[in-house]
Parts: structure tokens; C-alpha cells; sequence
């Protein structure tokens, strides 16, 4: 790295993960550069934890670029990152800048893997998911292929009772116009809305789960090299159908017009968990491999809320990276430091395994 600081920038500090980042950040000791494109929520927030701001767009060009120059690592959180990721990691790539991000898109992951020769040949780091999104799963499945080497089938889910943060809804929506995805013979596959359903025991009692389209579904399978994934979460049997249901109209939601009024109005009514209930809401987490012969693992982990986890685990992972000297390249979170990573989280159970 040519920085001579290591000084970690904060981009989208305005949105909802992108403060409490910050915020956490600050009471660390860490002194970051917030940044965003909402000059008065980011010069706002930055007067009041006494930081320094930029304001600038993400449109990949040499101003970009120059923004990130004496910056050694950003932490991403602007939304939706189907459009912002790709300007800000080649803008990485070009400043020698180390991009972590806190997206949970198939779509983001698959391009930072496209990106592993620049991100290698620039000595940089490019390590998305470094939240919520993906990091105690990414690790659940490290440490079940870990002590199931020769699984050929890999399945992941969380129960978590947290409202969405707007940023959140507003990716949810625009997944539900591409349906479901899965991993299947090693190839990332389209599938219906509520593809599968099973009945799941996530820590906290069984419950009826569906698939959805979620990033490890990307990212487990360079973690683990498993072939066949499928990723799901709890839903009654009613919204397991009423999900089915919207497979018939997913073509509506493509068109912009309808996007961007749903978008408008998640924007309205999401605000979030507040500090209160993110205290109250643990994330029940499960896992399960399966080997040729028919042979099964389980895997049960608790965390503290997600939003909270990512700020923390988003921290943890960019001090790692203050603190080391990673070769270049495109990352994993368990790839990057190892399967532990969730246990340095406050408030990670023990990981529980059953036959």
C-alpha cells in the first residue's frame, strides 16, 4: 500500500448501518472520514462526532479516484450496491485502497470475484459482506465444512425478528423482481419465490422456512467450495404462499416506475430497529451439510441483532486490516481472517453441531 495513514472512510455515513458504524467507530478512538452524497445528513453527522467529510458522487472518474487516495480502507454502506459497488471498488483498485462493504447482493459478490486479478495486482483488499450480510453464516459454513470436508450440499438460514432497515427493504425489492436464486452443480441458479420449503428448528423452535436469494449463496461456495447451496429463512405456511403468489407478477416489479414508488415508499414507513429493540433482538443462525453417502451435519449459532453485528463485525474486520499486511486480492470474510471471526463478536453463542 502507497498510504503513508491508515485511515478508514465511512461512505453512506448518513444511511442507517453507515451511522451506527460511525458512531461506533468514534467511541472506539478510531477517527474516520465520513463521507456520503447528502451534503447537510453528512456534514451534520460529521460536526457532531467531530470528524472530518467529503461529499462526493459515485461516478468512476478521476475525482473519484482522488477522494481515495490518502484513504487506506472504506467501509461501503450506500445502497443499492447493484449500482454503487462497482465505481467504488475499481475507484479502490485505482487509489491502492482496501473496500470492504456491508451488501448481501449476488450480484456484488460475483463481481468483487471478477475483480481478483486487479484487486491482487494493486495489492489491495476487496472483502464485501463484511456485515450481517455475510459474515456469522460465512463462518457457519466454513466450520461445518471444516469438520465435513467431502460435503457435497450446503444449506444456511437465520430467524431474525428485526424490522429492515430502509436500505434493506429497498434491496428486497429489487430482488423480488429477479425471484430466487440457488447454487446448484457449482452454478448460481434462478428459481422461483419460495423455491423450497422445510420445516427448520434455527435455535428457537421449528418453524416453516423457505429459500431466498441471499449472499452466501455467492460467497459460501469460495468459502467452502461446496457445489450446492440453498439459503432460508422462517415464514408462515399462509406467507410461504401468499411469496409463491408473487411469482406471477415478479415482471411488474422490473418496470422503474413501480420499483421506485415501492422504493418511495419503504423510504416513508422503514426506519429501522431502534437501540432498544436491536438490544431485545438476537439472530437465531443454522446450518446443515450433506455428504454423497446421505450423512448430515447440524450447526446452531446466536448472535446479538444483525444490525448490530455489522457494525461490529464491519469494524473488526477494517482493524484487521489497519493492523495487517493481506496479500492483494478478492476475499471472503473467513477467507480473509478465518472461521472465528463471529466468535470475536460480543454477544456470538458457542457454535452447537448435531448429527
Amino acid at each position: 500500500m502507497s498510504n503513508s495513514n491508515r485511515t478508514i472512510m465511512i461512505y453512506g455515513a448518513n444511511g442507517y448501518s453507515g451511522e451506527l458504524i460511525a458512531r461506533e467507530a468514534v467511541a472506539r478512538g478510531i477517527r474516520p472520514v465520513l463521507a456520503g452524497r447528502n451534503q447537510q445528513a453528512i456534514e451534520k453527522l460529521a460536526q457532531e462526532l467531530a470528524v472530518e467529510y467529503r461529499v462526493f458522487p459515485l461516478t468512476f472518474n478521476a475525482q473519484l479516484v482522488e477522494q481515495l487516495n490518502d484513504i487506506y480502507t472504506v467501509i461501503h454502506c450506500a445502497g443499492p450496491f447493484s449500482a454503487t459497488a462497482e465505481p467504488m471498488m475499481k475507484a479502490c483498485i485505482s487509489s491502492k485502497t482496501h473496500y470492504t462493504d456491508i451488501t448481501g447482493e449476488i450480484s456484488v459478490f460475483e463481481l468483487s470475484q471478477s475483480l481478483n486479478e486487479d484487486a491482487a495486482k494493486a495489492g489491495i483488499v476487496i472483502c464485501p459482506g463484511v456485515g450481517f450480510d455475510v459474515v456469522p453464516t460465512d463462518c457457519l459454513a466454513s466450520e461445518l465444512k471444516h469438520k465435513m470436508p467431502d460435503a457435497t450440499h450446503l444449506a444456511l438460514g437465520f430467524d431474525s425478528g428485526s424490522s429492515l432497515s430502509p436500505g434493506t427493504a429497498k434491496t428486497s425489492i429489487e430482488g423480488i423482481a429477479f425471484g430466487g436464486r440457488i447454487r446448484k452443480d457449482g452454478k448460481i441458479t434462478q428459481v422461483p419465490l419460495a423455491y423450497k420449503q422445510r420445516t427448520i428448528d434455527f435455535g428457537n423452535g421449528k418453524k416453516n422456512a423457505v429459500t431466498i436469494s441471499w449472499g452466501d449463496v455467492s460467497t459460501a461456495f469460495y468459502s467452502t467450495g461446496i457445489p450446492n447451496i440453498e439459503v432460508y429463512i422462517p415464514i408462515s405456511p399462509k406467507g410461504a404462499k401468499n411469496m409463491g403468489k408473487m411469482n406471477w407478477f415478479r415482471w411488474l416489479v422490473k418496470i422503474p416506475f413501480i420499483q421506485n414508488k415501492m422504493k418511495a415508499q419503504i423510504e416513508q414507513k422503514s426506519k429501522g430497529p431502534n437501540q432498544q429493540q436491536r438490544d431485545k433482538l438476537n439472530t437465531f443462525l443454522w446450518g446443515e451439510v450433506k455428504n454423497a453417502s446421505g450423512e448430515t451435519l447440524t450447526a446452531r449459532l446466536e448472535t446479538c441483532n444483525g444490525y448490530q453485528l455489522t457494525y461490529l463485525a464491519a469494524l473488526e474486520v477494517n482493524q484487521y486490516l489497519v493492523d495487517n499486511q493481506p496479500k492483494g486480492g478478492t476475499y471472503t470474510p473467513t477467507q480473509l481472517i478465518n472461521n472465528k471471526l463471529v466468535q470475536k463478536i460480543e454477544g456470538t453463542s458457542e457454535i452447537v453441531f448435531s448429527t
